[in-house]
C-alpha cells in the first residue's frame, strides 16, 4: 500500500453571494471530511503553491490572463463566469491550476495522485464560463508534453457537464486525447467535438452509466495508450445534484471511481484526479459526495 499523495491549500475557498449555485467553502470542507476520515493514515497531504504567470500563456491568451490579474475583465465576460473576479479568486486560480500539475507529478512517481480541488474544463484559450477562470486539465497536460515528461495524456472527464473549454485548448495538440463522457441535455449547450465524447440521456442511473464507462474505456484502449490520465471526477453526476441531470447514487459514483482507477492500475498507467463539479447548498453535503474520489484512490491503491 502506498500513502495517496493528496494536493491543496489552505486558500482554495473563494467568495460567492449567498444564494449562489457555486458552494465557496466546499475546499475546506473537503479537506476537513478527509482529515477526519477512517482513511486519513492513508493520505500524504501536499500543499499546492502558485503557477509562474509565464506559464499560464501556455494555455490562455496573453490579453485575457492580464484582465484576469487585474480584474478588468468586461461584465458580459464576468457574466460568462458567474463569479465575483475579486483578489481571492485570482489567487486561487494560479494556485489550482499549479495544484493539478504537482499531483500529475506526483502521480508519474507513485502511481496516482488526488487534487483536493481542480476540474475548471469550461475556461477556454481566450475567456472563462461556468465558474471557470483558468483550466487546470489543458494547463496540465500541455506543460506535462512541453516539459518532454510524457508524450500521451489522456483527459479523461467524467463531470456531468462537457469539458468544453479543455476540448477548445487541446484540439490540434499532439500527445492529447480528450474524452468527455456526459449529459447531453446540461451545460453548455453548444457542444465542442473532442476525440471522444460520449454523449448520455438524462436521468441515466448507476448501472447503464457503468456500462456505457465500461465500453468507452475498452474503445480508447484500441486506439490510445496513455503515458498518464488526468481524470475529472465530477460528483455533479449525482441524482441530487443541483446543476445535474443524471441519476447516479453515492454507491454508483464509488463504483465509477474505482472501476477507473482499477483500469489503469492495471495496466500500469499513472492517474491524476480532481475533484470537478459538483453542485449543493450545504458544504458538507457537497465534500461528502467529492469523498468518493479519495476513498476510491486508497480502496485501490
Amino acid at each position: 500500500m502506498i500513502q495517496i499523495p493528496v494536493l491543496y491549500n489552505d486558500t482554495y475557498d473563494i467568495n460567492v453571494p449567498e444564494g449562489h449555485r457555486f458552494n465557496g467553502t466546499k475546499f475546506s470542507k473537503l479537506v476537513s471530511q478527509l482529515k477526519q476520515s477512517d482513511f486519513n493514515q492513508r493520505l500524504h497531504f501536499y500543499h499546492s503553491s502558485p503557477v509562474r504567470y509565464r506559464d499560464v500563456l501556455r494555455t490562455h491568451a496573453t490579453d485575457y490572463v492580464q484582465r484576469v490579474v487585474q480584474q478588468t475583465l468586461s461584465k458580459e465576460e464576468v457574466r460568462h463566469i458567474n463569479l465575483p473576479i475579486d483578489s481571492q479568486l485570482v489567487k486561487r486560480s494560479f494556485l489550482a491550476l499549479n495544484g493539478t500539475l504537482t499531483t500529475a507529478l506526483k502521480a508519474l512517481e507513485e502511481g496516482v495522485g488526488c487534487h483536493a480541488a481542480g476540474g475548471t474544463h469550461h475556461a477556454h484559450y481566450s475567456n472563462g464560463l461556468g465558474f471557470c477562470v483558468f483550466n487546470d486539465l489543458a494547463f496540465t497536460a500541455l506543460n506535462l508534453i512541453e516539459h518532454g515528461l510524457v508524450e500521451k495524456v489522456l483527459i479523461l472527464d467524467l463531470d456531468v457537464h462537457q469539458g468544453d473549454g479543455t476540448i477548445d485548448i487541446c484540439d490540434g495538440k499532439k500527445g492529447i486525447y480528450t474524452c468527455s463522457l456526459h449529459c447531453e441535455q446540461n451545460f453548455p449547450f453548444q457542444k465542442r467535438k473532442g476525440t471522444l465524447d460520449v454523449a448520455l440521456n438524462s436521468h441515466l442511473e448507476d448501472t447503464a452509466y457503468l456500462d456505457k464507462l465500461h465500453s468507452t474505456l475498452k474503445y480508447i484502449s484500441k486506439d490510445f495508450t496513455p503515458d498518464i490520465v488526468l481524470y475529472d471526477a465530477g460528483v455533479d453526476v449525482f441524482f441530487g445534484d443541483q446543476l445535474g441531470n443524471l441519476d447516479l447514487t453515492l454507491e454508483g459514483i464509488l463504483k465509477r471511481d474505482c472501476a477507473v482507477l482499477e483500469y489503469f492500475k492495471n495496466r500500469n498507467t499513472p492517474i491524476a484526479t480532481v475533484i470537478g463539479g459538483g453542485y449543493s447548498p450545504y458544504d458538507t453535503d457537497i465534500a461528502r459526495r467529492h469523498l468518493s474520489i479519495f476513498q476510491a484512490a486508497t480502496d485501490v491503491f
